[in-house]
């Protein structure tokens, strides 16, 4: 849509405050149209924040003939481009200009995601947005405003998180660049960060963030694996073997944890017990984590800092977005030879469906008796 047409259709917003050139006022009224003058400031924050985003990056090529970048950075920068190029030349990934800029934000996430559930349910809250439809999460380029919105929501008495998000995808809308809350990650974490970003560029359903999510992160799977096998790295196959069975183990801990949440809110016990009952299984998360960490895992604490945070439906409901159809999909990716391109065909098609039919249809391809655990990553 052309910037003067795009202007042309947008509400008369008394105090509407300005896009950042032509751009951004294109943006602004896209977002605007339809949605109310009271949208105006949150689409207004949201849009100048990807603009100031995009301004940041340069060509990672410029970053790496730059003499004054630091070497550690550079060979970071070097490896993402061999990451990139694998993504597009194997894994039927779009060949475009994501991850092939890059820039340094100078704080520790590109946003934060606000996650809202009901006291008893693990029932996201959900926000609609132009162009992308609905989706259980508001997301915010200022760390205060999100703060504000969960403060809101807890007063009106839902569980609220508000999730720190290194990384975004932006369907495909403009050149996702890489950034600085996410380079130095180590190289597993990173390839299965742009493996999965890039996947929400070749499947993106309206409304549906598990379908989202969920394709997304078997994509990343499927991704890494290859990626691993292609290197042929003895001290990457070590730490991706590390990496699998440190989040294996916690996807068993959150996993168990959400099925005896959502047994506790099937239950006919009453409300006050339910509630009392919810903190006592809430509870036992970090202390089995405790255990899990001093125990099998020897010592090994590097979800520490996930752990800080307090549960609740929200951080529960927003996790399991990620994993709940995952099995569903790499069924499925199975049963194609894991042919990618071939996969993404039949993704497409799913996503084709009415929700019911596609919610249908992915239990379809479940082994019987199959259960499915929450991914434990900041949603993206």
């Amino acid at each position: 849509m052309s910037a003067s047409r795009a202007s042309a259709t947008a509400p008369a917003c008394p105090g509407r405050p300005p896009g950042r050139g032509r751009l951004g006022a294109a943006l602004l009224a896209v977002a605007l149209a339809g949605t109310g003058c009271s949208a105006a400031p949150y689409y207004s924050q949201a849009i100048s924040g990807e603009l100031a985003l995009l301004s940041a990056s340069r060509p990672i090529s410029d970053w790496i003939a730059d003499p004054s970048t630091p070497a550690e950075l550079r060979e970071r920068l070097e490896l993402a481009l061999r990451i990139r190029a694998f993504a597009s030349r194997e894994l039927a990934l779009p060949d475009n200009r994501s991850y092939t800029r890059y820039a340094d934000l100078h704080r520790s996430s590109a946003v934060w995601n606000v996650f809202a559930a009901p006291p008893l349910s693990l029932t996201l809250k959900t926000w609609c947005y132009p162009l992308f439809g609905c989706a259980g999460y508001r997301g915010y380029f200022d760390r205060d405003a999100a703060d504000r919105l969960a403060t809101e929501l807890g007063a009106q008495g839902l569980d609220t998180t508000v999730a720190p998000i290194p990384a975004y995808s932006t369907l495909g809308w403009f050149p996702d660049p890489l950034l600085s809350t996410f380079v130095h990650w180590p190289e597993p974490e990173l390839a299965r960060l742009v493996f999965h970003e890039l996947a929400h560029q070749v499947v993106y359903v309206r409304d549906d963030t598990r379908f989202n999510e969920s394709f997304a992160t078997a994509v990343e799977r499927a991704g890494l694996a290859r990626w691993v096998e292609r290197r042929n790295d003895p001290a990457l196959r070590a730490q991706y073997g590390q990496y699998q069975l440190h989040h294996a183990g916690l996807l068993a801990l959150v996993g168990q944890t959400q099925q005896e949440l959502q047994a506790l809110y099937a239950s006919d016990l009453p409300e006050e017990r339910q509630r009392q009952r919810k903190q006592e299984i809430l509870a036992r998360l970090p202390e089995r984590y405790r255990q899990l960490r001093d125990g099998a895992w020897q010592g090994f604490a590097g979800y520490d800092a996930f752990f800080l945070a307090p549960w609740n439906n929200a951080r529960i409901a927003a996790l399991a977005a990620y994993q709940d159809d995952v099995p569903a999909f790499e069924a499925l990716l199975a049963s194609q030879n894991g042919d990618l391109a071939r996969f993404f065909a039949r993704v497409k098609a799913l996503a084709g469906l009415a929700p019911a039919e596609r919610d249908a249809a992915l239990r379809a391809l479940l082994p019987h008796g199959a259960g499915a655990a929450p991914d434990v990553r900041s949603p993206a």
